[in-house]
């Protein structure tokens, strides 16, 4: 059903709506990266036709996964937002909130919110990733999230500095079962489905010792994308892995480590990255999950 706001119109989001979509969070979150710019940070810039496409095709597989989450906000002049929620296992999260630049501040994105947040209802745990957006942070903690700061590691990758890693080997679809499971020891529930997409979108590394478990999805750029390890020696030497891909001349960046991580802390010290604050994590009903660096979209 549509639902109606003053001069704009909150309705469920449709395949049709993916690239406008895409366009949309592309403009605005180069409009936050722009507000937000920090001296010594990369340029703000659109993404490559590459990372559309990543998006566009991320955005297909949630909304044909979990479509009961997603909304767009319209008007007459097009689309002003849209919001992405979903749910695995007890789980809610929110992958996708954005809001045209032009119309923030207008009661848009708490519309956008609310709609997403009804799916999650009944939920015994939710996450939100959240920028510096003081905006966005207030909206989180108003729905009741307690907001972790997260840390971004960010630095070329010296060659020198990176160790023998023994025992960490190409994943595959074959391995969704034991993701899973490591996922519900670390965060209390399984992404499912999401593996199915990321195993066909990104390169996959597991460890699978006595020891521990764990696995992590590698950038295109190198580092990790999302990684869950059932120790932190597995999780460092995941860590170690992602960064070996990096190219050696090139920043890269590892982020979202909240303060109970550590781990990939000492690994970041121990290439001799940077260390920045950036955003939050917003959880309801669970404790920030460790050792785990969870991605934006998935969490």
């Amino acid at each position: 059903m549509t639902r109606v706001a003053s001069d704009y119109f909150i309705r469920p989001m449709t395949r049709a709506d993916v690239h406008a979509v895409e366009r949309l969070s592309d403009e605005a979150f180069l409009d936050l990266e722009v507000r937000t710019h920090r001296a010594g940070w990369p340029e703000p810039v659109r993404r490559t036709p590459r990372a559309s496409a990543t998006w566009r095709g991320r955005l297909t597989h949630l909304l044909a996964s979990d479509a009961r989450g997603c909304w767009v906000a319209e008007d007459s002049s097009g689309l002003l937002g849209a919001a992405v929620g979903v749910r695995r296992d007890l789980t809610w999260v929110l992958a996708t909130y954005v809001v045209r630049p032009d119309r923030q501040g207008r009661g848009v994105g708490r519309q956008l919110l609310d709609a997403a947040l009804v799916h999650g209802a009944g939920s015994l745990r939710a996450m939100v990733a959240s920028s510096d957006d003081p905006v966005a942070a207030r909206r989180y903690r108003l729905a009741g999230f307690t907001l972790h700061p997260t840390m971004l590691l960010h630095g070329v990758v010296p060659r020198t500095a990176l160790p023998v890693v023994e025992r960490v080997r190409e994943g595959s679809a074959a391995d969704i079962d034991l993701l899973n499971s490591v996922d519900r020891q670390v965060r209390g529930a399984a992404h499912g489905t999401d593996h199915e997409w990321l195993t066909g979108a990104m390169r996959l590394v597991v460890v699978d010792r006595p020891t521990g478990s764990g696995y992590a999805y590698v950038r295109p750029d190198g580092a990790a994308y999302l990684l869950a390890a059932t120790s932190r020696r597995a999780a460092t030497d995941l860590l170690w892995e992602t960064l070996a891909a990096s190219s050696p001349d090139e920043p890269v960046s590892v982020s979202h480590v909240t303060s109970v991580n550590e781990w990939a802390l000492d690994v970041g010290m121990a290439c001799r990255l940077q260390l920045w604050t950036s955003g939050y994590l917003g959880l309801r009903g669970m404790k920030p999950p460790m050792p785990y660096l969870h991605s934006g979209a998935f969490l």
